[in-house]
This record gives structure tokens, sequence and C-alpha cells, in this order.
């Protein structure tokens, strides 16, 4: 019993005990959460603060999306404003651009520039020998002008018109306008005209067509119109103004040619006629010295008769070279059409089968070749072939005749080089039976070696012997040349010492 009542009383005190800890632990815990009297209360209060919260941030999420939406409507609007501004410019781009385009066009048919000159050759209308004949017809044309306005027939009206009724004003309307389309028309021509030039005059055709066109467009609100049959007579009179004038240069270049060729002939004669006193002079030295070693060798003996023998037959055959040389200038003298026909190259200026086929009536025909080979081209000129003949101009148009189509001006034939093998002059020479011989092989001395002096410094040439033989002869032709120099200088050294002797 006891045990029991112990038993209960330890259980009694541990239950106390336990209820003293937990009192005192939830003492503790009131103590820690004093602030928290009513967990739901609390609960509730903090759902209402969050959900207060919530709402607010709604409120201003939606304030600033509304914000948002109209910043965005606005910069569509602001972008829609410059594609629209963008759309624009470039439609206003696109009329420029067509608008210059035509511009441009116009102004070149009007300029006429060298650019354009491929818009077409002018191909002539009128086949008048004189400028008399241009001037004319340029009269008969002027005088259908005149009359096709003095009879109303230049321009005219389809519609009649009135002006309050009145017939008479609506038709006195029409008369002004209709003077006032001519004499726009007019203007347009006349400047077309005035400006028309050897490398214009089918623009200016074109832009009295133009022109034309354009007024005629004008009259379309009075229902007026230019004539074309009075379109055609100023077309007229624009190729006859653009012709006559390429008359009259025909005629100045004729005529220039011409004195030309007369100064020639004169320069020609003056030389053959000093030539021919020089021959006489020295033929006369000749003779005297002839007459003074015969006179000699009459007394001489021996070795000096043989030295004097040999004297007298070179000065002999020296005196016939003289006495030739007499006839010749004497013919040249008296006969204007002899003279050179010559052919002669410049590689470094002209090219390959590039040759002036041209004469001289003068006494020495090389005067002439390096006259030609002077400041005016950078290289002299090679010789491939000369020929004198009594009738000079004729073989000379001849050869320009049988080449016209290989001209290399095709508008000035007097030009008279041609591009055209060297082979075919030969050719040709054979075929008229010309005592022709043909060097094919040009020396082109001072272009091959500045060519060579390019390689050497590493510059490159521009035309070269294409082959190794080619080089080899042009290097044996240099040689040739050279020793022909050198003899020649050699033989006149010896003549001096001759007549001198």
């Amino acid at each position: 019993m006891v045990m029991i009542v112990v038993g209960l009383a330890v259980a009694l005190l541990v239950v106390v005990a336990l209820l003293v800890r937990s009192h005192m632990r939830a003492i503790s815990e009131r103590s820690r959460f004093a602030a928290i009297v009513d967990v739901d209360a609390e609960v509730a209060r903090l759902r209402t603060s969050a959900m207060d919260e919530v709402a607010r941030l709604r409120a201003a999420a939606t304030a600033e999306l509304s914000n948002v939406k109209q910043e965005a409507e606005r910069a569509r609007a602001a972008v829609q404003q410059q594609m629209a501004q963008h759309d624009q410019v470039i439609a206003q781009a696109n009329r420029a651009r067509g608008e210059l385009s035509q511009l441009s066009t116009e102004l070149r048919s009007v300029e006429g520039s060298l650019e354009d000159i491929s818009f077409g050759l002018y191909k002539p209308q009128y086949n008048f020998d004189t400028p008399e004949q241009f001037k004319k017809e340029m009269g008969r044309v002027f005088e259908q002008q005149k009359e096709m306005v003095r009879d109303g027939k230049a321009a005219s009206f389809a519609v009649s018109w009135t002006i309050n009724g009145n017939t008479r004003e609506g038709e006195r309307m029409q008369k002004q306008y209709t003077k006032l389309i001519l004499r726009a028309f007019n203007g347009e021509c006349d400047a077309a005209i005035a400006k028309v030039t050897w490398n214009s005059a089918s623009k200016m055709e074109e832009r009295i067509k133009k022109a034309f066109v354009a007024i005629n467009k004008l009259g379309e609100v009075m229902s007026i119109s230019l004539s074309s049959a009075y379109r055609e007579l100023r077309l007229a009179e624009l190729r006859l103004e653009y012709e006559l004038a390429e008359k009259k240069k025909e005629i100045a270049d004729e005529q220039r040619r011409i004195r030309e060729q007369m100064k020639d002939e004169q320069r020609a004669l003056q030389e053959a006629e000093r030539a021919q006193a020089d021959a006489e002079a020295e033929e006369d030295r000749f003779l005297k010295a002839l007459d003074r070693a015969k006179v000699e060798l009459a007394k001489a003996r021996g070795e000096d008769h043989n030295r004097l023998s040999a004297k007298i037959r070179d000065l002999q055959s020296q005196l016939v070279d003289a006495q030739a040389r007499s006839v010749r200038a004497k013919s040249l003298a008296e006969m204007t059409k002899a003279g050179y026909v010559y052919v002669i190259s410049n590689i470094g200026s002209f090219g390959e089968n590039v040759f002036k086929i041209g004469m001289t009536r003068r006494l020495e025909p090389m005067d002439r070749v390096r006259e030609l080979g002077g400041a005016s081209v950078p290289f002299p000129f090679d010789v491939h072939a000369m020929v004198y003949d009594d009738d000079a101009p004729g073989l000379e148009a001849a050869f320009h005749q049988r080449f016209k189509d290989r001209s290399v001006n095709l508008v000035n034939g007097r030009k008279e080089f041609f591009s055209v093998a060297i082979s075919e002059l030969e050719a040709f020479a054979k075929e008229r039976k010309l005592p022709m011989t043909f060097t094919k092989l040009a020396e082109a001395r001072d272009y091959r070696e500045s060519v060579a002096m390019r390689l050497a410094k590493g510059s490159g040439p521009t035309i070269f012997p294409s082959s190794a033989t080619e080089a080899l002869a042009v290097g044996s032709t240099l040689s040739k040349f050279s020793a022909d120099r050198a003899s020649s200088a050699t033989n006149s050294s010896a003549n001096r010492s001759q007549l001198e002797g």
C-alpha cells in the first residue's frame, strides 16, 4: 500500500514537474511572441495587407501599362509619319531622277558634245558643188516658209473659239496664240541653226523635232498645232546651213592645199635651179681638173704616168656623174610633175604596218623625209621604198586610190597614212612595173634603242621584235646602216680630195 502511495506520489511529482516545465515554456513562448496575441487575427491582417499591396501594385502596373501603350501608340504614329515622309522623299527622288534623265538627254541633244557623237553621223541631203547653189536653195526654202506663214499653213487650229459669244474675238485670240507658238518654234529653230557644227548636226535636228513635239503639246489646250511641212522646211534650212559651212570649209582646205602645192613646186623649182647651177659648176671644176691632169700626164713618166692615168679615169667617171646630175636637175626644173614617190614608216609613232605614201619634187628627197621626222613626231621616219617618176602626183594618186579603203583617216585622205602590209604595196608596185625595191624591215633605230633602254631599266617595252630572229635582223640592219654611212663618208672625203688635187 505504501509502495502504491509512494508510486502515486512520485507520479504526482513527475506530473507536477512536467506541468511546471510546460508552464514555464508557455510563459517563455508567450513572452517571445507577446506581439502576436491572436494568430488567426494576425494571419487575417497579413492577408489583408498583402491583398492591399497586390491591389496597389496591380493598379500601378495597370497605370504604367497604360502609359507604355500610349507611348507605343505615339511611337507607332511617329514611325508611320516617318515612313510616309520617306515614301514621299523616295517618290520625289524618283521624279527628280526622271526629270534629270530627261534634262540630261535634252542637254546632250542641245550641246552635241563629242562624247555623244555616236548619236548618229549626219548624212548629206544636198549635192551642190558651189556655195552659191546652197545659198540659192536656202533662199527658195525661206520663201516657202514665208508663204506658209502668210497663208496660215504653218500652224492651224481645229476648233473655232468664241469669247462672250463673240466669234471674231475668239478668232483674234487664236491668231495671237498661233503667232506665239510660231515665235517659240522659230526661236528654237534659229538657236539650233546658229549652233550647228560638224559634230552636232544630228543633235540639232533632234532638238528641232523635240521642240516641235513640245510646242504642239502646249497648243493642245487651244487645239492649235504646227504643220509637219513647216517643220520639214526648218529642218531643210538647218541642213543647208550646215552643208554650206562644210562646203566652205572644203573649198578653203582645197585652196590651202593648192597654195601649199604651189609653194612646194616653187621651192622644188628653186632647189632644182640651185642644183643645176651647182652641178654645172661641179662639171666645170671636173673639166678643169681633167685638163690639168692631161697636161701633167703628157709630161709624166713611169709611176707618175700610171698614177695620173688612174686619176684621169676617176675624174672622167666623176665628170660623167656630175653631167648626169646636171641633166637630172635641168629636167626637174623643166618638168613640174617630175619628182619622187616614197613609202615611209614610223613604228615608234604609229605602230606596225602603218605607212605614209607621199611625193616630193625636191632634188634631194631625203630632205623631205627628214623634215617629216622633225619635232612633230617623237622618232624619225624610215624609208621602205622610193622611186623617181615623170608624173609623181599621178603615181602618188594611184597608190592612194588603190589603198583608199585602208586610209587611217577616212575623213581627210590628204593625211596619206595607210594601214596596209608592205607586201601589198610591193605587189602593187610590181603590177605597175615600177622600179621600186622595198626594204621590209624598218631600222627604227631611235625607237628600238629606247625600248632596249626601258627593258634594261625594267619598265618594259611597248613594241619590240617579237622573236630572236627578228631581233638579230634588227641588229644586222643597224650594222649595215652604220657601214653604209661610214662608206659614204669615206667616198665623199675621197671625192673632195680629188677635186682639190
